[in-house]
């Protein structure tokens, strides 16, 4: 069953197609990710799925059907650009916001407490917003964003400002929530840590779909003719082997059009070669992103 599904949608600004037919879908219980660089359309498709813009063609699928305003309880929406009063204190803060999505005083009092006193920020709760530092912010940005326990999380940049602590502590969070069954819309720049949080994605530029799929099909249909290398030993020189780089313990070689990762397997062990590791080189997600986004040709 799919959480999400976004259908062929269009958007159109005067004389700029912010979205250009535009499809994906999101399981439930996944953590998906929606990627592009700046201005690409991702902030207008998130705002047409939770129908603050309406498409001018194609459709939105949220939970099983058209977005309603019982829905939206459902839905926790974290936006770039974020949203917490500045001036009265972060508890306040937080137990507002719950009380917004129906959760009860004493209930939002006690999940607020939880979420604080994780993310250690019990001690700053009654200190106003504005005088929080960015990191905290963020965190009770975060936490604001789940205390009403959404089944739908969508996450626009939840890394931004996190020391690599913190980081891994939202992180632990989110993949907390996929286990409970909640499903994640992860929008980030911070490319390793789509790659280490999401199966699938879809990569939107200039409004358009340019990638969509689960991460290692896409890793492997972008991945150049190249394999990395471990042996005990000198590596000889081998045939068709174009580029040869040391990464750290391992040896990365560049092949020649039509040389065939095998062949090049067998020579070392036909020359007595101990081999250690072997495997075909898959591009990070960071070289996909600059390679689709530039237009430049397959990765070596």
């Amino acid at each position: 069953m799919n959480a999400v599904e976004v259908s062929h949608i269009t958007k159109t600004f005067g004389a700029l197609k912010a979205v250009d037919d535009v499809s994906f879908a999101v399981e439930q219980g996944a953590i998906f990710g929606l990627l592009g660089p700046n201005g690409a359309g991702k902030t207008t498709t998130i705002r047409i799925m939770l129908d603050i813009f309406r498409p001018d063609t194609g459709t939105t699928q949220i939970l099983g059907g058209a977005m309603s305003e019982a829905k939206k309880e459902r839905i926790g929406y974290m936006p770039e650009e974020r949203g917490l009063y500045q001036d009265i204190s972060l508890e306040r803060c937080l137990l507002y916001l719950a009380s917004l999505k129906g959760v009860s005083s004493n209930e939002a009092r006690c999940r607020a407490q939880n979420y604080l006193e994780r993310f250690d920020l019990l001690s700053h709760k009654r200190k106003k917003v504005k005088e929080l530092s960015k990191g905290m912010q963020q965190k009770a940005q975060i936490i604001a964003t789940m205390l009403h326990e959404p089944e739908l999380l969508i996450v626009d940049e939840p890394f931004s400002g996190l020391d690599p602590v913190n980081t891994q502590m939202v992180k632990d969070l989110l993949r907390e929530q996929r286990q409970k069954g909640v499903t994640i819309l992860l929008c980030s720049h911070q490319m390793h840590q789509v790659e280490e949080l999401c199966d699938r994605l879809v990569l939107i530029d200039h409004g358009k779909v340019m990638l969509y799929g689960p991460l290692e099909q896409i890793r492997r249909q972008y991945a150049g003719n190249a394999i990395l290398l471990k042996t005990n030993g000198e590596i000889p020189p081998l045939p068709g082997v174009i580029e040869s780089v040391s990464q750290n313990s391992l040896t990365r070689l560049a092949l020649a059009n039509g040389a065939n990762p095998q062949d090049i397997l067998q020579t070392l062990v036909m020359q007595g070669v101990i081999v250690e590791q072997f495997e075909i080189a898959l591009p990070t997600l960071d070289e996909i992103f600059i390679q689709v986004v530039s237009g430049k040709g397959k990765i070596l």
